[in-house]
């Protein structure tokens, strides 16, 4: 990820959650901080409930290469926690780009693209 880096420390995590803006859509539910660092760290957080390790592990891929391939939309400074519901258990990979993106349009964090 050019702009990015992983959210990795528990504190981080829990920063986040007791400070920032969150908003959910069916499969995912994004918390935002901004963290003047200018550059964005996201974390990923898919439980158990989702489905067993392969599960886990498919489901986060799928949200980390979403991230990368449309990162350059998202403003830059923030803290963002993706975390998985039941539901994304079975999600393919172009909803989980349309529901990233959605989530990133409610909290604001997507840049508007000038047409000439």
């Amino acid at each position: 990820m050019e702009f990015s880096e992983s959210l990795k420390k528990n504190r981080d995590f829990q920063h986040v959650y007791k400070n920032g803006t969150s908003y959910a859509n069916r499969f995912f539910v994004m918390y935002v901080l901004e963290n003047n660092l200018g550059r964005n760290r996201i974390g990923i957080s898919v439980s158990k409930k989702v489905g067993n390790s392969v599960v886990r592990h498919h489901i986060s891929r799928l949200v980390r290469e979403s991230y990368r391939l449309n990162e350059k939309l998202f403003a830059c400074g923030y803290d963002m926690i993706v975390i998985a519901r039941v539901s994304a258990g079975e999600v393919t990979f172009h909803q989980t780009e349309k529901a990233l993106l959605h989530l990133g349009g409610l909290h604001r964090l997507i840049k508007t693209v000038e047409v000439q």
